[in-house]
């Protein structure tokens, strides 16, 4: 299964950018399927037209939601597979008209709701249907604060298939739906962090408490968007960029995006294929180069000439110690490795063209 994530970010009021990673169910990301800019200016009359008609009402195409769409026709093309991919997205993508967009393509979607829909026969809602649903046997999770500290949680797990209804104003628009709802509320009160408390709805069928948690640790996936978001703004330092015309900073945060996500994938790398060929990874030159730039500890060498071999010796270029109380290396000490590395290797380079080989 591969999850397609969706989020937001935006640079300044004038500019905003949409974009959707695909990530495996191991958190391994495999890259950028949808990127997209655009300007405010491009919806500034929506805001105005809410004040006069009901939201619900608003045409989508008139709206910034849109672009959801857009980016899941773009993305699910690229894998080839629609039924293996699961869209996976914040309360910023509960927007029926995306469900309806996934059902066309052929596609799955998983997505944190925060609408209270009608449902079933148009007389009650999705919540005062799940009133009535049992809770599941709980469920034990473990869950980082913002600090890193992990700590277990307690999660009341219910679900049920039902039957939701299209926005009122537009039923004559668009179907209605046979959806999975799952709510997982976290028992007591966390003393460092946010309770967890999610309403998730999704066209994936859920027949059993495994199929359910299975979802809800899809949905955990979501949080890998803010990891490559901490690479774009901290190492990049893309915030930080004083360029004159949207146009370049377009190109440039597109750049960025590129060099972000070869860092996460590297961090994740180092902490699952490590069997695997280094030349999956680095060129022939970067190997040599780390060869001579970081020698082996000892005389044994415990992986050869894999791709852990070489990623520890990247890491340790950009100044990971490697004690044995120390957590695998971040992103952090894999960008400083790589920068390093990569402007050793552009000074080889260039000293190879001036005096020969």
């Amino acid at each position: 299964m591969v999850a397609q994530i969706n989020d937001s970010s935006e640079r300044t009021d004038s500019l905003a950018r949409r974009d959707k990673r695909a990530v495996t169910t191991a958190g391994l990301p495999l890259g950028l399927t949808a990127m997209k800019f655009w300007t405010r200016s491009e919806f500034k009359g929506c805001n105005a037209l809410k004040k006069k008609i009901n939201p619900t009402r608003v045409p989508i195409d008139k709206k910034e939601s849109t672009r959801w769409l857009e980016n899941m026709s773009q993305a699910t093309p690229l894998l080839n597979d629609p039924q293996r991919c699961v869209h996976i997205g914040d309360r910023e993508s509960d927007i029926y008209e995306l469900f309806c967009t996934a059902e066309s393509l052929g596609t799955h979607f998983l997505v944190r709701t925060c609408v209270d829909r009608l449902a079933g026969d148009g007389k009650h809602t999705i919540a005062v249907e799940m009133e009535e649903v049992w809770i599941q046997r709980p469920h034990r999770l473990q869950v980082r604060d913002e600090k890193g500290d992990r700590s277990e949680a307690i999660l009341e797990i219910k679900y049920r298939r039902i039957r939701v209804l299209p926005p009122i104003g537009k039923h004559k628009e668009y179907p209605e739906l046979l959806l999975t709802i799952i709510h997982a509320q976290e028992r007591g009160t966390p003393n460092k962090r946010e309770k967890i408390d999610w309403k998730l709805i999704t066209n994936l069928p859920v027949r059993s408490r495994v199929e359910a948690i299975e979802k809800l640790e899809w949905y955990n996936m979501r949080w890998k968007i803010e990891t490559f978001h901490k690479i774009l703004k901290s190492s990049c330092k893309a915030e930080e960029s004083r360029l004159r015309t949207a146009e370049r900073l377009a190109r440039l945060l597109a750049v960025f995006c590129i060099l972000s996500w070869r860092v996460f994938w590297l961090t994740m790398m180092n902490r699952s294929l490590t069997a695997v060929s280094p030349t999956l990874v680095f060129t022939a030159l970067e190997i040599h180069l780390l060869d001579q730039l970081v020698r082996n500890k000892g005389t044994r060498q415990p992986h050869g000439k894999s791709l852990a071999t070489y990623l520890t010796k990247l890491v340790r270029l950009g100044g990971y110690l490697g004690r044995a109380g120390d957590s695998p290396p971040g992103n952090r000490v894999i960008w400083r490795g790589l920068s390093r590395l990569t402007d050793i290797e552009l000074g080889f380079t260039i000293g190879a063209e001036l005096v020969g080989n």
